[in-house]
């Protein structure tokens, strides 16, 4: 069980890191890129789910960081559109 949380926490730091690329260039911290990373993953879920995306690709591990990626992009999209950035 512990396993599976060390893991999650490090696919929502990978997520959360790369997605910083797309959207901002400042990196934020390790925490931050977790926190965006994790609620990417459920975001880009719920994204591709409503999309109908095949699931086979998806349950993969690198199928679960680009998932996660993809939704913390949109999550810090909709951020900096709020705060007012472009």
């Amino acid at each position: 069980m512990s396993m599976n949380i060390l893991i999650t926490l490090l696919f929502g730091a990978i997520a959360g890191w790369l997605a910083g690329f797309f959207v901002i260039k400042d990196k934020g911290g390790l925490l931050w890129n977790i926190i965006i990373g994790l609620l990417g993953g459920v975001v880009g879920g719920w994204l591709l789910g409503l999309l109908g995306a095949d699931g086979s690709f998806w349950s993969q591990w690198y199928g679960q960081i680009v998932c996660a990626v993809i939704g913390a992009v949109v999550l810090l999209w909709v951020w900096n559109l709020i705060k007012g950035k472009k």
